[in-house]
């Protein structure tokens, strides 16, 4: 009921101007997944350290299953990096 009111209450242009300053600040939330992917791959990588020293005899399955682990974390990255991409293109420019 609030934005109807302050929709009607503003121009085109201002609408315009709101529109893209909101879709900026999601590029700039959809590129921090990037450092949630960072901090995510550091935490599986230093957990995969640990189990190999305390069992070295089990470290390939180590090592698969961290090189899955650090796949997944990765796509997360990438898909904050391409929405923040199409959003930026999109919409702001």
């Amino acid at each position: 009921m609030l934005f109807n009111l302050l929709a009607e209450a503003m121009t085109p242009e201002a609408a315009e101007y709101i529109m893209r300053g909101m879709a900026a600040l999601a590029c700039a939330l959809a590129v921090f997944t990037g450092f949630s992917q960072g901090i995510g791959e550091g935490m599986v990588a230093s957990k995969a350290v640990e189990a190999i020293g305390r069992n070295p005899d089990a470290t390939p399955q180590i090592k698969s299953n961290m090189i899955m682990g650090i796949a997944l974390t990765e796509t997360t990255g990438i898909y904050g990096l391409l929405i923040s991409i199409l959003l930026l293109f999109l919409v702001v420019l």
